[in-house]
């Protein structure tokens, strides 16, 4: 697949998560409106991941000719969403609070943040380039 589709296909995805994982911080936990919004922000959450994985990293080292560091936070994501999924089915509240919030400062907030930095696509959108 061709990396700028790969991208809208990421940004279509992850845009969602960045509001969805801010009203989730600020709603009642455990209602029914948490609950669902929270498993959409889940799936859509690992399906970002899983895209980020085919795309190349375009800044900075890579790793096996493709991977950077930013990819880290693919990783992070997708081990995190089932283990946070299990803690809460589990009834391991603090845990998947523990677990969802790394997840949304990690992964939305911190790897969104890099995504703004000179030589990025969003850079180069926000800022000119």
């Amino acid at each position: 697949m061709e990396y700028n589709t790969l991208m809208n296909l990421h940004l279509i995805t992850v845009v969602p998560c960045f509001f969805i994982g801010t009203l989730l911080l600020i709603i009642k936990k455990g209602t029914a409106i948490h609950k669902g919004f929270g498993r959409v922000y889940m799936v859509l959450m690992l399906f970002t991941a899983v895209v980020t994985l085919f795309m190349p990293a375009d800044v900075g080292p890579q790793f096996l000719n493709h991977f950077g560091w930013i990819h880290s936070f693919s990783f992070l994501t997708i081990w995190t969403v089932p283990t946070a999924y299990t803690a809460i089915k589990k009834g391991n509240v603090r845990a998947h609070k523990r677990k969802m919030i790394l997840l949304y400062f990690g992964a939305i907030i911190i790897a969104g943040g890099f995504t703004f930095v000179p030589g990025r696509y969003l850079h180069d959108v926000f800022f000119g380039g």
